[in-house]
């Protein structure tokens, strides 16, 4: 009991920590910019500057409309996490965003003003990818288009990456309706979407990327046994003939993630240092151990 409870206050925590750190993306860096990004912050940031109307109230009375869809959807947990998730957010943005948190801004005089423009879009982007990937990882979203790419993806094997990608195609270019920003603001907007794109995916998709491992030894059985038992993953001994030799031989083939990839060349050098050692990325790998096959969502057969 306490350590499911303990459980709980540590993923409220983190995705308190992931809330921050995407806040400060935007209060920091892109809006003191006259930058947007995508998703719906990026939205309600037009919004904003089209009407006057400060960001988290726009962020609040959307999210209220899509967060019935999440619980219907994703269901009563992931409700409730990101209902927490967007009261931080929607916090912390009336709090960060005030005169009071200058200090904390990309602006002339203060410690975190960035002379080159460029670099605050790549700046805010990353930030982004680390908040999101961390509230992700706990089955929160803050909501908006998250709420989306996490519908997507329950369903169909596309990654959050690109549902992002092309859905903040169109927010972002909306920037052009409001007087006094130009097509450099677009760019600096897709830079920002690309850079995030690119580091959501590697948040929640680093550990889980995976490796195909083919092993050449005369100890092969060793090495199997060691990596079925001291790592705990499957082992397939292929049948091959060296062509040179004209001689049968087994040849190991393995899939394991690519953290675990360290230990098992450690183990192999350690059996045989004169072992043979092929490795190559898998970009999906379905079964046991690994990932479920998404095939989309299965329609009822009519009686």
């Amino acid at each position: 009991m306490l350590r499911k409870v303990s459980s709980i206050i540590w993923d409220y925590f983190l995705i308190a920590v992931g809330v921050f750190i995407y806040v400060v993306a935007w209060t920091s860096f892109m809006l003191p910019q006259g930058m947007v990004s995508g998703g719906l912050t990026g939205a309600c940031a037009i919004l904003s500057m089209a009407t006057g109307v400060p960001v988290d109230i726009y962020y609040i009375t959307i999210n209220a409309l899509l967060i019935i869809l999440a619980t219907f959807v994703l269901g009563r947990s992931f409700g409730f996490k990101t209902i927490y998730a967007i009261l931080v957010a929607t916090i912390l943005l009336r709090v960060l965003g005030s005169d009071t948190f200058n200090f904390m801004k990309s602006l002339p005089g203060e410690f975190f003003y960035v002379e080159d423009r460029a670099l605050v879009p790549i700046i805010g982007g990353l930030l982004e990818a680390i908040g999101i990937g961390l509230i992700f990882q706990r089955g929160a979203s803050t909501g908006g288009t998250d709420i989306l790419a996490l519908i997507i993806n329950k369903f169909w094997p596309v990654s959050p990456g690109k549902v992002f990608l092309y859905s903040d195609l169109v927010i972002i270019a909306t920037i052009l309706l409001i007087p006094g920003h130009t097509f450099s603001d677009v760019i600096y907007g897709y830079i920002a979407m690309l850079v995030f794109s690119l580091g959501v995916d590697y948040v929640l998709m680093g550990r889980k990327s995976t490796v195909q491992v083919l092993i050449f030894s005369e100890r092969y059985a060793e090495i199997a046994d060691h990596i079925n038992k001291a790592l705990d993953r499957g082992v397939t001994a292929l049948n091959a003939v060296g062509w040179y030799s004209k001689a049968d031989r087994k040849v190991l083939l393995v899939m394991v993630r690519k953290y675990q990839l360290s230990e098992v060349t450690r183990a192999v050098k350690a059996i045989d240092s004169k072992a043979f050692v092929s490795v190559a990325p898998a970009n999906d790998v379905y079964g046991e151990g690994f990932d479920v096959i998404k095939t989309g969502i299965q329609r009822k057969k009519k009686s």
